[in-house]
């Protein structure tokens, strides 16, 4: 590998690591007001039903936080790469990336927000390299690099990448319709995959609409599955190995998380049961290679364990605190929850190198 591949790979990795560090805090602040919220509510048709008008107040906090997240990992990876004027281009188009829009309602999610952050980063470093006249390097930073930067990422993303991804959305969705009335299972293990590979991305989406397609015309098994997989993240798995002490798992996995990661343990648990997987995009974020493999493989067990057993969910909305939703089986709804979360443990252990005593 070239020096330049090198540097370039270490430049991103300290982005990457520098938009976590920012984003964690409002993962943890809107997690917690969301969690504490949806717990306060009863499930419904439209998911958790919140009425009492306190925990909704909170629940607008807790939303607010979750808007902001990824925006924020976006912005500050473009922080990292460019300086400040790097910051505000990141941060509208890492909001763009988390918002859907057009007839197909694209949406790329913390994926799509991890490119424009770079693409944003990138563009804004190279424009402070241009050579202008002096009565313009004092507005260059604060003006003419952040709106060229945002215009450009956000022109590439509206017309060059978005499109691409609404086709593939389309194209799942027929192939995942084609699916149904054949193997059980195997469309569980599959929409359990979808719905932990990006997290809220388009895959997420996808399997999300068709689900709750199914929904419409009084098919629930798939729904059931699905949020069996989307419960089952790296959120209900830091509640297993970071909130036990003392515990052997804590001991092994201690060497597979920094500090500062098993410090959110007990926020990741609470987000957790209440369906919010935002508390596993840091985690990805810093490790793709290791965490995305080992959620997807979790997910899709859980989900496909969920299918077997005829798991049954009429409500929305997923973690333990909608089980009064599930119609079908719902002890073994927490039980393949619980299967998942250790099948993901046990491959995150597997493909996570341990990390060196000084960094814990």
């Amino acid at each position: 590998m070239s020096d330049n591949m090198k540097s370039i790979i270490q430049e991103l990795t300290k982005a990457f690591n520098t938009g976590v560090s920012y984003m964690l805090p409002v993962v943890v602040v809107g997690g917690i007001f969301l969690a504490i919220s949806l717990a306060g509510g009863k499930p419904g048709e439209n998911g958790m039903e919140v009425t009492n008008p306190f925990l909704q107040n909170l629940g607008v906090i807790g939303m607010a936080g979750m808007t902001m997240m990824i925006p924020v990992l976006a912005g500050y990876i473009a922080y990292s790469i460019a300086g400040k004027p790097g910051l505000i281009p990141g941060l509208i188009v890492g909001y763009i990336a988390n918002t859907p829009f057009g007839d197909s309602h694209v949406q790329t999610g913390f994926l799509g927000a991890m490119l424009m952050g770079v693409l944003s980063g990138y563009m804004a470093k190279w424009i402070k390299k241009w050579k202008v006249p002096n009565n313009l390097k004092a507005i260059m930073p604060i003006l003419v690099i952040p709106i060229i930067s945002t215009f450009v990422i956000s022109m590439i993303y509206f017309y060059i990448i978005a499109e691409p991804i609404a086709i593939f959305i389309r194209w799942l969705i027929e192939v995942l319709g084609n699916m149904q009335g054949g193997s059980a299972v195997l469309l569980g293990i599959i929409v359990g995959a979808m719905a932990a590979f990006d997290m809220g991305g388009p895959v997420n989406k996808t399997a999300t609409a068709f689900t709750l397609a199914l929904m419409a015309e009084g098919i629930y098994g798939p729904n059931g599955a699905y949020r069996i997989g989307t419960s089952m993240n790296l959120d209900f798995f830091k509640m297993l190995f970071s909130c036990l002490k003392p515990s052997p798992a804590r001991w092994i996995f201690s060497y597979v998380f920094t500090k500062e990661e098993r410090d959110a343990g007990p926020t990741n648990f609470i987000m957790g049961l209440a369906f919010i997987t935002e508390g596993a995009i840091p985690f990805a974020v810093k490790s793709l290679k290791t965490v995305l493999p080992s959620i997807i493989i979790g997910s899709a067990v859980g989900a496909g364990l969920g299918m077997y057993h005829g798991v049954e969910c009429m409500v929305p909305h997923g973690g333990l605190i909608v089980i009064a939703g599930v119609n079908q089986a719902p002890l073994w709804y927490a039980i393949d929850m619980f299967i998942g979360a250790i099948v993901t443990a046990i491959c995150l252990h597997i493909l996570r190198p341990n990390i060196d005593e000084k960094t814990k």
